[in-house]
């Protein structure tokens, strides 16, 4: 219910904003309609670019569609086209970037696709904020009374801009909380790290583009969304080599399952666990990547041995054979291009858990977990499971890390999608 609320709080606002800006402008006419076409074709076209492909998202993976993102804010931020002042106001920049991203969802949906909502609710507030805090000021002169007007424009531009991008993540995060159930702080602190990379070329491609049509008109829109439309796609051939990459990980830590030594599925299972007992106990994008991939490939260190262990449940065997097949599975690792941080969490899944780093901890825990279950037949395997773990946790198991899988658990272990979900 409380997600519910969150999701509510912010849809809601942003609906009335944008019935606002549309009746307002239906009303009282379309200023300078050239000027409202050219940037809602622009925006339009950024959501169709952002949308024609199936892309991940989620936390920490900012602005799916930034030249549309860029095109609204220099829209809010247009006080001028070609040295002539503008009167658009706040209601017709709300009225254009809905009726612009209403049309870029139409691709989406008419492919079978629900329309996202969350991104266009958060569009409109933020350019809302945006504009109401620029046009006013410009119309009326209150910059250049200030001195904000002429060279100080643009670091006034960008100081406005760099509040409204933070305006975005705090949304972000809360519309992800409320449909994720993950802790607020890691959310945010996520969407907070991405600023720095496409948030500030929005920014800085929304004041150029501003400042450039004030001055040479609406031919700067094609010349300067030109660098951001090529980076995007840049991005995106990126993105690409990395989902292959995701299947080949995923791929290789079948290579046990096939190969007779571990249970089917348990190298996806574990994966997933470990994902969302990593995001339950607060750590970041970058982190729960790593820890994703190691608990894919915490068993390759089995395929060394000459008879499989029944199970795959290695805990059985003498401390020293785990550490022998940790070190060549944590060898194996090495050689496939992985961070070094993944090979390091396989290496060291035989050491005493207070010696571990905490992603090794919890690969620890969920691995075993998985195993205990799979010996307990039964709908009461879950509760069994978790009770052999915090017997466990004077000497094999840290009590948070079990703790936060019994949260998971009750949650229904929700993981999000990562590697073993794209799998």
């Amino acid at each position: 219910m409380t997600g519910r609320r969150t999701v509510a709080c912010v849809h809601v606002p942003a609906a009335a904003l944008a019935c606002w800006g549309l009746g307002r402008t239906l009303w009282e006419g379309v200023a300078e309609p050239a000027n409202a076409l050219a940037f809602g074709v622009l925006i339009a076209v950024g959501e169709v670019v952002r949308r024609c492909p199936a892309e991940r998202s989620g936390p920490g993976r900012r602005e799916g569609a930034p030249l549309g993102a860029a095109g609204a804010l220099a829209y809010a931020l247009l006080g001028e086209v070609g040295g002539r002042p503008t009167s658009h106001g706040v209601p017709q920049t709300v009225a254009v970037v809905v009726a612009a991203g209403l049309v870029g969802l139409v691709p989406y949906v008419v492919r079978g696709g629900s329309p996202a909502l969350d991104p266009l609710a958060r569009r409109v507030l933020t350019v809302g904020f945006a504009a109401t805090c620029f046009q006013p000021l410009y119309d009326t002169g209150t910059l250049r009374t200030w001195g904000a007007a002429g060279p100080l424009c643009p670091l006034f531009l960008v100081g406005l801009l760099a509040l409204t991008v933070l305006c975005d993540a705090v949304l972000a995060a809360a519309l992800a909380r409320a449909r994720t159930g993950w802790p607020y702080g890691p959310l945010l602190r996520d969407e907070l790290r991405a600023l720095p990379g496409i948030g500030s070329a929005i920014c800085a491609t929304g004041v150029v583009i501003a400042l450039a049509t004030a001055v040479v008109g609406l031919w700067a829109l094609p010349v300067f969304c030109l660098p951001l439309l090529l980076t995007q796609f840049a991005f995106r051939r990126y993105a690409a080599v990395r989902a292959t990459y995701r299947q080949t990980i995923a791929s290789l830590a079948r290579a046990t399952e096939i190969a007779g030594y571990t249970r089917p599925g348990h190298a996806r299972r574990v994966a997933a666990l470990s994902r969302a007992v990593g995001r339950e106990l607060g750590l970041g994008a970058a982190d729960l990547d790593v820890l994703e991939c190691a608990a894919l490939m915490h068993d390759i260190g089995q395929l060394s041995l000459v008879d499989p262990v029944p199970g795959g449940a290695t805990a059985a065997l003498p401390t020293a054979e785990q550490r022998r097949i940790a070190l060549l599975g944590g060898a194996v690792v090495r050689q496939t291009g992985v961070p070094a941080e993944v090979a390091v969490i396989v290496e060291r899944q035989a050491d005493p858990y207070r010696e571990q780093p905490v992603t090794a901890r919890i690969v620890r825990t969920v691995n075993a977990y998985d195993d205990l279950a799979a010996r307990s037949a039964g709908p009461g395997a879950p509760l069994r499971a978790l009770e052999g773990l915090r017997l466990a946790t004077a000497q094999d198991h840290e009590p948070r890390v079990v703790e936060a899988l019994s949260r998971v658990l009750a949650h229904g272990g929700r993981a999000g999608r990562g590697l073993a979900g794209g799998a």
